[in-house]
């Protein structure tokens, strides 16, 4: 490797400058925990995060939410800590921990009188009838112990016309009734068509889609958002991180990685900054299951400090370098060039919990619930045609194989 000044090496390099940037990092978070307050102004009071217009909804909502998918009733302190420093937009789902984490923001709510109003509260039904996302809707409220759901959101749309007439009137309903206020969905898969499709039905009050310094300059994603923020739809972000942590394989990720630490923040909290340089994203969702994550992302959105021309550059390079290993969910190509009826965005979003999160048990559950997917027919098809239209360039034939051996 290239030696650097007195016979040390860049990777020994990025060694110190870790240190100097964590070192930060920590005194940042320790100061957070105390509520702000430093040796010469002990009445400082702690940093909240800021919040942001939720498209034309007349809603304010925190520009950092608290994804739910992680064990809520054990982590009742989170919660608080959230609330405390304006993390006051929640996401969570019916169908998340087999329903424990609705039932741990139902246990706080009833010990803290006063957080419900304090909170914006998401959850989602995997239903998309009439009649079962009233079932699940009635138990939603029952488990979080709430009498209406600030927004409401089918879970994981990958086509408009999941939704229709009877979904509108059903929506209309609810609201009458106060139950829910705003209705949306979240979306994993097309999730530009999904985008630009809700926009010209004009009824949709919200979406969350996976929104990253990967996606975020892509053409067909930049016309998907243009088109919801002209039709009044609030945003919010999810899977910011684009994949996971900037690995540090190669000299260029090295220096990319390193770049971000001495200019005081983690490549994770610049990942973050990036999203939020988009002002029409209202929110960015992300899991914080500790009090360490949680402090790491409220300080990067509390510090001020934005990315350079010069670092956002970088990390558009990162993103073209190593776009081969991020899926950008658009299924609608890869899926649509093979003979055969195989969900390639959803096998490939189950590898990215096992890889990129570290999450094998989540990824494995998500490959179960696939519908007709099967080791053996992963490992006997031709994915070539698929590969051949990838834009992406993923080696889509070597990851199913994987696949199979990890989940199948």
């Amino acid at each position: 490797m290239e030696r650097e000044g007195k016979g040390m090496s860049r990777r020994t390099l990025l060694k110190g400058l870790g240190m100097g940037g964590i070192s930060s990092l920590m005194l940042s978070a320790e100061k957070l925990a105390r509520g702000g307050k430093d040796d010469r102004a002990e009445t400082t009071e702690a940093p909240v995060v800021p919040t942001r217009p939720f498209g034309r909804t007349g809603v304010e909502v925190s520009a950092l939410s608290l994804g739910g998918m992680f064990d809520i009733p054990n982590n009742q302190l989170l919660l608080r800590q959230a609330l405390k420093w304006g993390v006051t937009h929640w996401d969570t789902a019916d169908c998340y921990g087999g329903g424990r984490s609705e039932e741990g923001i139902g246990q706080f709510f009833s010990k803290m009188s006063d957080a419900r109003s304090r909170v914006f509260l998401v959850t989602k039904s995997d239903r998309r009838d009439p009649q079962g996302m009233t079932e699940l809707l009635e138990r939603s409220l029952k488990r979080m112990k709430t009498d209406y759901i600030d927004c409401y959101f089918i879970h994981g749309l990958s086509d408009i016309d999941e939704i229709n007439a009877d979904t509108r009137r059903w929506v209309e309903t609810e609201k009458s009734k106060g139950r829910i206020r705003l209705f949306g969905f979240s979306t994993h898969r097309n999730m530009e068509r999904c985008m630009m499709d809700a926009a010209r039905l004009g009824w949709i009050d919200a979406i969350m889609m996976s929104y990253n310094f990967r996606l975020m300059h892509e053409q067909r994603m930049k016309s998907a958002v243009k088109a919801c923020v002209d039709a009044g739809i609030g945003l919010t972000a999810m899977k910011t991180q684009g994949g996971g942590s900037v690995r540090t394989e190669t000299e260029s990720e090295l220096a990319l990685a390193g770049r971000f630490i001495q200019a005081g923040y983690t490549d994770k909290q610049a990942k973050l900054k990036a999203v939020w340089e988009n002002p029409h994203i209202a929110s960015i969702c992300s899991q914080m299951p500790s009090l360490t994550v949680l402090m790491s992302n409220v300080t990067a959105a509390t510090d001020k400090k934005q990315l350079t021309r010069d670092e956002k550059e970088v990390l558009q390079r990162y993103a073209r370098e190593t776009a081969f290993s991020y899926c950008a969910g658009c299924a609608e190509r890869c899926e649509l060039a093979m003979d055969e009826k195989i969900p390639i965005s959803d096998v490939m979003r189950s590898l990215m919990y096992c890889h990129s999160y570290g999450e094998y048990e989540r990824g494995r559950q998500l490959f179960a619930r696939l519908p007709g997917v099967s080791r053996n027919q992963l490992r006997r098809t031709d994915f070539s045609p698929a590969e051949a239209i990838c834009p992406q360039g993923i080696p889509i034939g070597r990851l199913m194989d994987e696949a199979a051996e990890l989940f199948g």
